[in-house]
């Protein structure tokens, strides 16, 4: 019989992740930071996420443009 989980071992939500995705791609990240999202995030999360940010990036610089350029 196990209990309740603990917040400590809950998985973290998509707004960690968003946060730690935005971070990577600034490439400002403290070494401590770094060394929990290894522990906490899951590594297929990451990179859905991060895809999605590209992607989104891509897709706002391409509006910006077409929108400068007409």
């Amino acid at each position: 019989m196990s209990g309740p989980e603990s917040p400590t071992s809950r998985q973290p939500g998509l707004l960690y992740t968003l946060r730690a995705v935005l971070w990577g791609f600034l490439g400002v990240r403290r070494k401590s930071d770094y060394q929990q999202d290894l522990v906490k995030l899951n590594p297929l999360h990451l990179v859905l996420v991060g895809v999605l940010v590209a992607f989104a990036f891509v897709a706002g610089l391409m509006l910006l443009v077409r929108w400068v350029v007409a």
